[in-house]
């Protein structure tokens, strides 16, 4: 008999032995979007999301993170995936070309009160929700297809995930795996829109409840369609499956330093060096020209864009802030620097071009190269790993500073201190303190008297 590649990744997901260093990395992954999340809590996108949560997904016994609401499984994966996601500060993989984390994370961590569910599960669990979703996307060819938006392939992520911690049979997590996997958000719009800056982006939330309905569906026996993942022409077998279990691709993610498109983030450390080296102030700057391969060129990349999701896709505008304000002023973008007059100006020096080499390194490297010219000179830095890949690695400092500069002024010291205890407790296998974390209302609405009453729960 012939087993569908569906069928074989699912017997693996349900006889997966997840090793510490897996766990420990995935840990690494909640603090991080944890972070994310924090920084995305009060964008316009979440405000929206959490506003219909309630009226589209019911209620239910799942946390919308900080917020003191509750909805359904999939109800709050939605909601917690947008906040992650909203100001693109959540990690990545540079084989998938995508995010698993702002899917993932929010599916596995919608079942926390769960009997069964204790921290080594859960970061068992997230592990193995990367494995297959990165595995998944790789095994296309990202040169040729449409888009490499991550709502794509995320949910077959999580249906992986969600339905291993609800202890689905291997044929009803083959099935989770193709239902979500065919039902998908088809981001049909990304390759052909003038406006990329909009809050669908790459569709995460949208994908990642669709994993958690996916593996509740399978588990009442509804089916997809198995072999959905045999198509020679969609993805190499070899990629999807060789190698399952002898390393563990969670342990390969990438972090962001910067809260915009991971494509422009080598652009913007051979810039900040620059200026620093060689004391660049921005005014002395003539033009600013840029090294990078295609798929960076079909960013939208205005110089003066009218929204946090326009400015995320825009190389120039990074660059004009990061000139300008620094890295902190990209940790996360705000809406002020939308209208940073000075940014925009710089922005509008900035020119790209493609570099054949490092079209050739895309997607397994995303290298720019940076030449700023003055009265004085020209100067020029290459990069060829931003910070946060595995080559030139984000520690667990770098990602408890980075909580810290995104917590401060917007939690309570004492949050700021308890959600990277609560991970501390998660990794021993507790994960009492991070639930009661992501329950309590952090968060003051503007009916709120004071925010002492708001963290009191959280204490």
């Amino acid at each position: 008999m012939t087993y569908t590649a569906a069928e074989l990744l699912a017997e693996w997901v349900s006889a997966s032995k997840v090793p510490e260093e897996a766990r420990i990395s995935a840990a690494k992954c909640v603090l991080d979007l944890m972070t994310a999340a924090i920084a995305g809590h009060e964008t316009p996108n979440a405000v929206a999301v959490r506003r219909i949560a309630s009226a589209t997904w019911g209620h239910g016994p799942a946390a919308m993170w900080f917020s003191g609401e509750r909805s359904t499984a999939a109800g709050a994966t939605f909601v917690n995936a947008a906040c992650a996601c909203s100001l693109d500060l959540d990690d990545g993989h540079r084989a998938a070309s995508g995010h698993p984390g702002a899917a993932i994370i929010p599916g596995v961590l919608s079942l926390l009160g769960s009997p069964s569910l204790d921290g080594q599960r859960a970061l068992a669990a997230i592990a193995i929700g990367y494995e297959i979703g990165v595995r998944i996307s790789a095994a296309r060819d990202l040169r040729s297809v449409p888009t490499v938006n991550s709502g794509l392939w995320s949910g077959q992520a999580v249906a992986a995930a969600v339905g291993w911690l609800r202890g689905l049979s291997r044929s009803q997590i083959a099935h989770a795996i193709s239902i979500a996997g065919t039902t998908a958000p088809s981001q049909s719009a990304t390759p052909y829109t003038r406006f990329r800056g909009n809050s669908v982006k790459e569709g995460i939330p949208w994908g990642a409840a669709n994993g958690v309905l996916a593996a509740d569906l399978a588990k009442q026996g509804f089916t997809g369609p198995i072999d959905i993942l045999d198509s020679s022409e969609r993805y190499d077998r070899a990629r999807l499956l060789d190698g399952l279990g002898t390393s563990w691709l969670i342990n390969s993610t990438y972090f962001k330093p910067y809260s915009c498109c991971r494509w422009i983030h080598a652009p913007i450390d051979a810039l900040i060096t620059l200026l620093n080296d060689h004391d660049i102030h921005p005014k002395a700057i003539i033009s600013i020209d840029v090294e990078t391969f295609g798929r960076s060129l079909t960013l939208s990349n205005e110089a003066a864009p009218r929204t946090l999701e326009g400015a995320q896709y825009s190389l120039p505008f990074c660059l004009g802030v990061a000139a300008i304000s620094g890295a902190p002023a990209l940790l996360p973008l705000s809406n002020e620097s939308l209208t940073d007059q000075r940014a925009i100006e710089i922005a509008g020096r900035v020119h790209m071009t493609v570099n054949p080499e490092f079209e050739l390194m895309f997607p397994a490297a995303v290298p720019g190269r940076v030449r700023i010219t003055t009265a004085s000179g020209t100067f020029e830095r290459t990069v060829l790993a931003p910070k946060g890949e595995p080559t030139n690695p984000m520690s667990w400092d770098d990602i408890g500073y980075k909580f810290q500069a995104i917590a401060a002024g917007r939690a309570d010291a004492r949050v700021a201190a308890g959600i990277p205890n609560a991970i501390g407790a998660l990794r021993r296998g507790d994960v009492a303190p991070l639930q009661s974390m992501l329950e309590a209302r952090l968060f003051a609405s503007s009916n709120d008297a004071s925010p002492v009453e708001r963290l009191a729960v959280a204490q």
